[in-house]
């Protein structure tokens, strides 16, 4: 009987709702600078009150934020929290102070979780959960000196490249609540790549590039992040001028929010990628056609796209006049810029001395637009490509700069560390990262004990070059727990036990310490919050598994009786069915990326005079990308798949019920299955679903714990 109630509690659950320090000296002429350029003390408190306006109304007379120097922090970044002195119910209850206006709003963060029992997470995860707060006047207090907590490391960095899954249907609302949780996580160090296609506009017209040629270099909305790696290009555009327009304006609203709080933005910078109308009007450029990424039959509309090769004068003219665009659009903003100049495609050659004259020339071209320039690069090359990248190659890039003018982001370090196998990047600065999600899936899944402890061991290592912890994930707002403990492990000099720690975090989403739930917790700690087994995680629960497989050419008597594969299928077919019973009855929350959110980004689209079907192009990217054969797809079906009720009941279940009714006719008569027909039937329909109009339902509908409560009985009970 218990444990009938605690797997039901464990569904509930699931509902939406110290050591040494290290700071390598390669960084710190470049961290003194950007302190220098911090907005004034008063601004940045100004900044953290309107924070908490937005945040907790009620309690704005309750809090007095400071600046502080660092000196006061012990040469380190800092909050510090006291009780205010002299305290009445009239006046401040708890100063919180800190080293920049993101230090203080992580130490209200602090102090709300740890002494008032709130919890913070995105709209969709639970939300501002803070029932819990005591009204002013009534504030515990601390301890009478106060609770410091330093930063052991100097950076906790935030975003993926592809991060675009979630956030570029946004608008400057929901980026508000974004750049607020940012804050309150500690997060310093944000990338910043919105509006850069119109940046790219203004520079590529100066070297006489038209805007129609333009429209088939820039991917569209859904596309942006694989058509700025050069990855393809110009799949799901054109991108409209009004658009464009409206990105720019917003990256604006966005950079000035951030450096207001204390952030250092990351901007974009130049890699190479170049419209292909560039080799016309410079023809005596050197510039290669890479390889195809996944298209189909490597249709050169949309893939091949074109590398100006480093050593070209024309490389560092383009990547300078990019980096002075965006310091005029935007100011003075930052010294940190991205760069990730071979994304999974490998340089034409594998001859070191090339490698660091690529590398050089892309610092270079940042260099000469602004002489503090350091370039930031994503490490997801050096484990995706590892056969290409072995230490010589891997050295020729990393030493190619001045010492202390690269760092790197260890993307997948929870899962597979490249920073142990490379003796720390060979001297180069990096950030320890959790890269966790894969296409925006949704689903249960985390590695809590090695977030728990992976940053501290690479930090406290000998030689370490360790600079600070990130989130890269390819999509948010799932997982509220990850995303609890990591942005934590930015501000803890010893590892977290976790079982503790889910405790704690337990009573403050649940509003109070029940057993049950304490239990249930420590069962998802056991399995899919401790995942162990070193695989690169991607969604292929059975409801969204690509059917695909004739199985005349295996039968089940090739399995050995001690590999348990086929059971562990009939297990997750199982979950099919409780799927299919819930796709009519279970809350809607959300049609593609966000209900309103890409409602307004359609009605932009529309705006723009672009058609609706034309505007739904991004349908695909949860879907089927590119163009296709009668029998032949792109590898990248299902990469971003969702459980979002458009797709359950009118895409993946029709799916796997027109295979399923090929393979019970292939049974009942004897037959070999017939591959190719399902193939060319499958792929039509995908063909009419991406091309249908079909608008879905925007808010939840039925009681999420009644509908629970209903299955539960219904399959458990």
């Amino acid at each position: 009987m218990f444990n009938s109630k605690l797997s039901f509690l464990i569904l509930l659950l699931l509902l939406p709702l110290s050591s040494s320090s290290s700071s390598p000296e390669a960084i710190q002429g470049l961290v003194e600078r950007l302190d220098t350029q911090r907005p004034s003390p008063f601004l940045q408190e100004s900044a953290a009150k309107a924070l908490l306006r937005r945040l907790l109304p009620t309690h704005l007379s309750s809090f007095e934020f400071k600046i502080l120097s660092k000196d006061a922090c012990g040469g380190y970044s800092c909050f510090w929290i006291t009780n205010y002195e002299n305290s009445s119910n009239k006046s401040a209850e708890i100063t919180v102070q800190g080293t920049t206006a993101v230090e203080i709003a992580s130490g209200l963060h602090w102090y709300l979780k740890y002494w008032c029992g709130a919890h913070v997470s995105w709209d969709k995860t639970g939300g501002i959960q803070i029932a819990s707060i005591p009204p002013t006047g009534n504030l515990p207090l601390v301890k009478k000196d106060g609770i410091m907590i330093q930063r052991p490391v100097q950076w906790n960095y935030y975003q993926n490249v592809v991060t675009s899954n979630s956030y570029v249907w946004w608008d400057w609302e929901r980026w508000e609540k974004e750049i607020d949780w940012m804050a309150l996580q500690g997060i310093n160090l944000p990338l910043a790549f919105t509006g850069q296609e119109t940046i790219w506009q203004k520079v590529f017209m100066d070297f006489n590039i038209s805007a129609q040629d333009l429209n088939n270099f820039f991917g569209g909305p859904a596309f942006l992040a694989w058509a700025r790696m050069g990855n393809l290009h110009a799949w799901g555009g054109p991108l409209s001028q009004n658009w464009l327009d409206q990105q720019l304006a917003l990256q604006k609203q966005i950079l000035s929010r951030m450096i207001e709080l204390g952030m250092t933005p990351v901007l974009p910078s130049f890699s190479g990628n170049v419209p292909a109308a560039l080799r016309e009007i410079f023809p005596s450029a050197n510039i290669t056609r890479l390889g195809d990424w996944n298209t189909v039959d490597g249709n050169p509309r949309w893939c091949c796209t074109y590398l100006l090769d480093p050593s070209d004068p024309l490389f560092i003219q383009i990547g300078e006049a990019f980096i002075k665009r965006q310091i005029k659009e935007y100011g003075d903003v930052t010294d940190i810029y991205n760069c990730d100049t071979f994304n999974e495609n490998s340089p034409p050659t594998s001859d070191p001395a090339y490698i660091s004259s690529l590398g050089s020339a892309v610092y270079k071209a940042m260099s000469k637009a602004d002489k503090d320039a350091v370039w930031l690069m994503q490490g997801w090359l050096f484990y995706s490509d590892s056969s290409f990248w072995k230490p010589p190659q891997m050295k020729a890039l990393l030493h190619s700069v001045p010492f202390g003018k690269m760092i790197v982001l260890d993307l997948f370090a929870d899962v597979k560390p490249v920073w142990e196998s490379s003796s720390q990047f060979y001297g180069t600065p990096y950030v320890w990262c959790m890269l966790h999600n894969f296409g925006g899936n949704i689903e249960m899944y985390g590695v809590l004990d090695a977030l728990a402890s992976g940053p501290i061991d690479a930090r406290i290592s000998e030689n370490s070059t360790m600079v600070g912890v990130g989130m890269c994930m390819e999509g948010i707002e799932h997982n509220p727990v990850v995303y609890e403990l990591m942005p934590e492990m930015a501000f803890r000099k010893d590892k977290v036990r976790v079982e503790e720690w889910l405790r704690v975090y337990s009573r403050r989403r649940y509003g109070k310490s029940v057993k049950q739930a304490d239990a249930a917790w420590e069962i998802l700690h056991r399995s899919i919050y401790n995942c162990s087994d070193g695989i690169a995680d991607h969604n292929t629960d059975y409801i969204v598994k690509f059917p695909d497989w004739d199985p005349s050419l295996n039968t089940y008597s090739t399995f050995s009786k001690q590999n348990r594969t086929p059971s562990f299928i009939t297990t997750h077919r199982n979950r099919r069915f409780i799927l299919t019973e819930t796709q009519s009855t279970l809350p809607q929350p959300h049609l593609w990326y966000s209900t309103r959110d890409a409602i307004n980004a359609l009605k932009l689209f529309i705006d723009a005079g672009q058609d609706l079907a034309g505007s739904l192009t991004y349908r695909t990217q949860i879907t089927m990308w590119y163009d296709t054969t009668k029998t032949n797809q792109s590898q990248l079906h299902d990469y971003a798949n969702k459980f979002w009720s458009g797709l359950l009941v009118d895409y993946y279940l029709p799916r796997a019920s027109m295979y399923f009714n090929r393979l019970s006719e292939s049974l009942r008569e004897n037959t070999r299955f017939k591959i190719v027909e399902w193939r060319t039937e499958w792929i039509s329909y995908s063909n009419k679903w991406q091309q249908d109009t079909k608008l879905y339902l925007v808010k939840a509908q039925g009681d999420a714990l009644a509908i629970s409560t209903s299955l539960f009985q219904k399959y458990f009970g």
